[in-house]
């Protein structure tokens, strides 16, 4: 799990950098996943490199940070992990602090995801397409 306290300033520069390299590039992250393994193996080195000069601060967990990268720049960035589980079958977004993963023969957990902002819930919509996955938003019904 990334340390979200060291790493998530470090993390949101990285991503930054590595969206830039993916666009100067022309690599297409959805189709292209091991150019975006490369670009962000690359990026992380290159951080690392600074923060033993003492430019910026140093990742806690370098292993991690590259994990959420990918999962940023080509996945579903917090949903990725439950997506790659093949125990989880569903996963219900009430809000961006409720998401629940529903596993298999088993009862809803609350996950330690969350869907932080507007423009991520509709980049998963979108990438979601290409998955053969859907992400469709929960409706709260309220009872009169």
């Amino acid at each position: 799990m990334l340390e979200m306290s060291t790493d998530t300033h470090a993390v949101g520069v990285l991503e930054n950098e590595v969206r830039e390299l993916v666009r100067r590039r022309g690599v297409d992250p959805l189709r292209d996943r091991a150019a975006v393994d490369e670009l962000v193996r690359d990026a992380v080195a290159d951080y690392e490199t600074r923060s033993a000069l003492g430019v910026v601060t140093p990742l806690a967990d370098p292993v991690a940070a590259g994990r959420a990268l990918v999962d940023a720049v080509a996945g579903l960035g917090p949903l990725q992990p439950y997506l790659d589980d093949p125990e989880v079958e569903e996963i219900w977004i009430n809000a961006p602090s409720q998401v629940s993963p529903q596993v298999r023969k088993a009862t809803a957990r609350l996950g330690p995801r969350r869907v932080r902002t507007t423009a991520e819930r509709l980049r998963s919509g979108r990438r979601s397409r290409g998955s053969g996955r859907q992400v469709r938003r929960a409706r709260l019904e309220t009872r009169r």
